[in-house]
């Protein structure tokens, strides 16, 4: 990819009478972005920030939303819906004439194999859809094709109706070609190891090229229904450095800078042939804290680690533009987000919590931390203001997929973590912050609550009944006690709810930021 990409660099120069700066391909989006999270291309199991991406831009859902208004919710592969009067049979008409990137059409089958096989897969996402009661052995019955063109869902209770909806957007809801991914099948497993480095769906991209950690090359669907974007290509090359970004922008070898720091920032913004965009995101940066852990199971020391955070300051520095601070599982934005903010840095107060737990003169404690900015310069702030209660914290640094695995397999003391909405229903992040249905080792549902060791039935309850309340206001106020007894009690130190921020060229127009990760957008980027 490397070769490709400086030959049609080199190609454009040349036709370019004497440039100040080296130029994109017109028809090409490039983009530097930390894509090192990406462990899989199957919708089915995508369960991180870059692969959701990746699926926004080449997969299409039953239905979609505004992203400046997420109450807008609209048909995407279906074109309408409705909702039985007992709310729990809601029946999709497709949309007619969609053709899969293999050229075949898009049927209610289809739909009904994607939502099954998500389903009978199981993996880490499977949650959103098997909440609803849906289970390997009932999904063909529950999920269904009754003709070519209708799909019927039947939920095992009344919720509340964009409970469903809302997770009908998600990643895992994605339409897979199922002649396709069926004719890649091996011993049973639903197409699931080709799908993992290949592609099946319809989206205005197509996938090219993944080369993990190095880049990801897209082509356009010149048929794809919504009008064909105007690039031909994307091309996404994995840029560790902020720094790098930042030169790579400024010379014009790529046209969008993805993770740039502060400075980086600062100085996008004083030169006129860069800006800078900017998109409220609902991504929560917060430490888990696992309850294995002798020390950090008692509750007076996970308060105290709450005070042994210094959120200011970094909000000031470090995380500067990127980052504000909250200190609730639910973001700004969100029916029945709390936005108190109790906690700040109080080196005396930790230290007096931890002298009542037992640990006066402190411990030691372990961190796993992706290896990226500004990721590493928060651990390290983090380590600093510790160290001043006592807390002695060695930071274990890895890329995405060696911490994001040891998180998982709950073989971590503390990590470090960034947790986006896997759709715009409250529930998102209470069914993973504040429900754990099942503790055990080897539990279906493995939320962020079980993956830190929380056993909590009663908060559990206090979740489940959430998502039957059809009042909004009513609901509204349940997630807030919901918080308010979290933000008490719980192994989270949640610090900061994330804005996007990129530095983009100023020929380069219509790139959109969404609330949710799969909801960054390529289609309508052009370059004047």
């Amino acid at each position: 990819m490397r070769k490709l990409f400086a030959c049609v660099v080199a190609a454009t120069m040349a036709v370019t009478a004497a440039p100040t700066v080296a130029e994109t391909p017109r028809d090409t989006l490039v983009m530097a972005f930390q894509i090192d999270d990406i462990i899989t291309l199957d919708p089915a199991e995508i369960f991180e920030f870059s692969g959701a991406e990746y699926a926004g831009n080449t997969y299409d859902r039953l239905i979609g939303y505004d992203p400046k208004d997420v109450s807008n919710l609209f048909g995407v592969a279906a074109e309408s819906w409705t909702i039985s009067d007992d709310g729990k049979t809601y029946t999709f008409k497709m949309r007619e004439g969609v053709t899969f990137a293999s050229g075949n059409p898009m049927t209610a089958e289809d739909a009904a194999f994607s939502l099954q096989r998500a389903i009978i897969l199981d993996k880490s996402p499977a949650f959103i859809l098997t909440q609803f009661g849906f289970t390997p052995d009932n999904v063909a019955d529950k999920i269904r094709a009754t003709d070519e063109m209708t799909l019927v869902i039947e939920t095992d209770q009344a919720y509340a109706p964009t409970f469903l909806l809302y997770c009908l957007t998600a990643t895992i809801s994605s339409i897979v070609d199922k002649e396709t991914v069926m004719a890649n099948e091996k011993d049973g497993d639903l197409g699931h190891e080709w799908l993992r480095t290949n592609y099946a769906g319809v989206g205005p991209f197509k996938l090219r090229q993944w080369k993990p950690n190095e880049s990801l090359l897209l082509d356009r669907n010149d048929d794809y229904w919504g009008g064909a974007p105007a690039m031909k290509r994307v091309i996404i090359r994995h840029i560790v450095e902020p720094s790098a970004q930042q030169l790579l922008l400024e010379k014009g070898d790529i046209d969008i800078a993805r993770n740039l720091g502060p400075d980086q920032l600062e100085s996008v913004r004083n030169n006129s042939d860069l800006s800078v965009q900017v998109g409220v995101k609902g991504a929560i940066y917060y430490l888990g804290l696992s309850q294995k852990h002798e020390a950090l199971s008692n509750p007076k020391v996970r308060q105290a680690l709450k005070y042994l955070v210094d959120y200011k300051g970094m909000e000031g520095t470090i995380v500067r533009d990127l980052m504000s601070v909250h200190q609730a599982f639910l973001p700004r934005g969100f029916l029945g987000a709390l936005e108190d903010t109790p906690f700040t840095l109080d080196v005396s107060k930790a230290k007096q919590l931890l002298a009542e737990a037992g640990f006066p003169d402190g411990f030691k404690v372990t961190m796993d931390t992706r290896n990226t900015s500004p990721i590493m310069d928060m651990a390290q702030s983090i380590q600093a203001t510790f160290a001043q209660g006592g807390v002695d914290l060695e930071i274990i640094p890895g890329d995405g997929k060696q911490t994001l695995t040891k998180y998982r397999a709950r073989n971590h003391d503390i990590y470090i973590g960034r947790w986006g909405p896997d759709y715009q229903d409250p529930h998102t992040n209470a069914d993973t912050f504040a429900r754990n249905p099942d503790n055990s080792d080897d539990a279906k549902s493995k939320p962020l609550a079980w993956r830190n060791s929380w056993d909590i039935p009663d908060m559990t309850q206090m979740a489940n009944a959430a998502i039957l309340e059809r009042d909004p206001a009513k609901r509204a106020e349940m997630y807030l006690d919901i918080q308010k007894a979290h933000q008490a009690t719980s192994p989270f130190v949640i610090m900061f709810q994330q804005a996007e921020v990129a530095g983009v060229r100023a020929d380069t127009k219509g790139f959109i930021i969404g609330p949710a990760f799969d909801d960054n957008r390529y289609h309508d980027v052009t370059k004047d």
